[in-house]
C-alpha cells in the first residue's frame, strides 16, 4: 500500500498543490505535520517520517519546498520515499528548477503529472520520458487529450513501440571511481572503488538484450573460478529493465532496454586500492620569510595505459604570496581564492614519475596554523581500464526482426574522493 495523499507545501508549510488518491484521510490533516516538525527541530530529533493519531507524514525537503505523503495503512515506506524522490526528478526534467516559482507557474501541467504518476495510491508511470510522450509542456493546450502511449499498459513500461533507427548501435561504458584516503604516514586508511555501467541504446524494435561479466558468483558456480580471473560486486543495483528472477537464478543480466541513456547498473568494491597516482610531499617552512614544497607524483599502474587531465591539488597557507614553480612535466598555476596549487598533467603514462617545487613567500607575521594541514586532492581519468578488473564478456541483442548491431564498449577509471594527508 502506498501513499493516501501527496502535498507540495512552501517554506512556512503553506499547501502549494495537492492530490487526494484515496479518500481516507481528511485533506485538513496537512495542517498538523508543519507544528509537528517543529516540534521535533526543537527536540533535536530530525527524522523524515512523523504521526499524528492514525496518520503518517512521509517527507523529503527540496530545496525551499517539502513534498508530503500521507497514509493511515501499514503502508511500504520505501517505496513511498522513492516515490517523493521520483517525482522531483520528473518535476526538474520538466521545469528545469523545482521551487516554489515554478509550481505556481505550472499548475495544469503539475496536476495532469500527478494524475498520472499515481492512481488510487499506488505508483503508475514515472519514467519522464513516457511521460512527455503525451503530457507535454503545452498539452492544457489541446482540445482532444492525446491518447498515451501503448508503453504505458505495456509489461515494458520503459519502452516505447515502433522506435526505428537506420544503424543499429548499443554503447556502453565501464565506469570506475577510486575512493581514497591516505594518511601522512603512507598508510591507506580507506579504499574502494564504486563503479557504473553506463548505456546508449540506439537499437529498433523491442531487442532483449544479454550482458556477461566476469562476475565470481557465476564462474563459481560453472566450474570456471580457478581458469579466468573474476570479480565479486557487492551493493549491486539495476536499472527496473533488468529482470532480477534471472539474475538470481543464473546470474545472467537480462534486459529490455529504454531507448537512449541510461544507467543500466551500479556496483561497489571494499576491496585494498594500490594508490593508481601516488603523491609524496615534502615542505620546509622558514618562519617568517618562505615556505618551499617539493611534491613528487608516481603513476602505479601499468605502462601500457596513460591518465589524462591529471590535477593534483595542493593547499598553501593563506598568507602565501610571491609564488614561483618549478615542473619536470605539466604546469603550475596558483588559485588564492581556494589557497592551492594545481598542478595540471595532460597525460601521465603509467610508470612514470615526475616532480614539482613550489616556492613561495611569507609576510613578516605568520598566522596561526590552527585549523589543520587539508590533504593534497588528486584529479584523474584513465581510459580503456578498470582498477578493479570487471570485464565485459559479452553483449548479446536479440531482436525478432533479426537485425545485424553494432555493440561498442568503453572503460573508464576516475577519481572519486581521492585524498593524500600532508604532514
Amino acid at each position: 500500500m502506498s501513499a493516501s495523499a501527496v502535498y507540495v507545501l512552501d517554506i512556512k508549510g503553506k499547501v502549494l498543490i495537492n492530490r487526494n488518491y484515496r479518500g481516507d484521510i481528511d485533506m485538513s490533516a496537512i495542517d498538523k505535520f508543519m507544528p509537528l516538525l517543529m516540534d521535533r527541530e526543537e527536540e533535536g530529533q530530525m527524522t523524515p517520517i512523523l504521526s499524528h493519531n492514525n496518520v503518517t507524514f512521509v517527507f523529503t525537503k527540496h530545496n525551499n519546498l517539502y513534498l508530503v505523503a500521507t497514509t493511515k495503512k501499514n503502508a511500504n515506506v520505501m517505496l513511498v520515499f522513492s516515490f517523493l524522490h521520483k517525482i522531483v526528478q520528473v518535476f526538474i526534467e520538466y521545469f528545469k528548477d523545482l521551487e516554489e516559482e515554478s509550481i505556481r507557474d505550472n499548475f495544469v501541467i503539475i496536476y495532469e503529472l500527478m494524475d498520472e504518476v499515481m492512481d488510487f495510491g499506488y505508483p503508475q508511470t514515472t519514467d519522464t520520458r513516457i511521460l512527455q510522450e503525451y503530457i507535454t509542456q503545452e498539452g492544457h493546450k489541446l482540445e482532444i487529450a492525446p491518447r498515451p502511449p501503448p508503453a504505458v499498459t505495456n509489461a515494458v513500461s520503459w519502452r516505447s513501440d515502433g522506435i526505428k533507427y537506420r544503424k543499429n548501435e548499443v554503447f556502453l561504458d565501464v565506469i570506475e571511481s577510486v575512493n581514497l584516503l591516505v594518511s601522512a604516514n603512507g598508510n591507506v586508511l580507506r579504499s574502494e572503488i564504486v563503479g557504473a555501467i553506463k548505456m546508449r541504446v540506439y537499437l529498433s524494435g523491442m531487442p532483449e538484450l544479454r550482458l556477461g561479466l566476469n562476475d565470481k558468483v557465476l564462474f563459481e558456480s560453472t566450474g570456471k573460478g580457478g581458469k579466468s580471473k573474476s570479480v565479486e560486486l557487492e551493493d549491486v543495483k539495476f536499472h527496473q529493465c533488468v529482470r532480477l528472477s534471472r539474475f538470481e537464478n543464473d546470474r545472467t543480466i537480462s534486459f529490455v532496454p529504454p531507448d537512449g541513456e541510461f544507467e543500466l547498473m551500479s556496483y561497489r568494491l571494499n576491496t585494498h586500492v594500490k594508490p593508481l597516482i601516488w603523491v609524496e610531499s615534502v615542505i620546509e617552512r622558514h618562519a617568517h620569510s618562505r615556505v618551499e614544497y617539493m611534491i613528487k607524483a608516481k603513476s602505479q599502474f601499468k605502462r601500457r595505459s596513460t591518465a589524462n587531465n591529471v590535477d593534483i591539488v595542493i593547499p598553501v597557507p593563506q598568507d602565501a604570496d610571491s609564488p614561483k614553480f618549478k615542473t619536470t612535466v605539466g604546469s603550475c598555476k596558483y588559485s588564492p581564492e581556494s589557497n592551492t596549487v594545481v598542478w595540471t598533467i595532460k597525460s601521465f603514462p603509467g610508470g612514470k614519475e615526475y616532480l614539482m617545487r613550489a616556492h613561495f613567500g611569507l609576510p613578516s607575521v605568520m598566522s596561526e596554523d590552527s585549523e589543520g594541514k587539508p590533504p593534497i586532492h588528486v584529479k584523474f581519468e584513465i581510459p580503456y581500464f578498470t582498477v578493479s578488473g570487471i570485464q565485459v564478456r559479452y553483449l548479446k541483442i536479440i531482436e525478432k526482426s533479426g537485425y545485424q548491431a553494432l555493440p561498442w564498449v568503453r572503460y573508464i577509471t576516475q577519481n572519486g574522493d581521492y585524498q593524500l594527508r600532508i604532514q
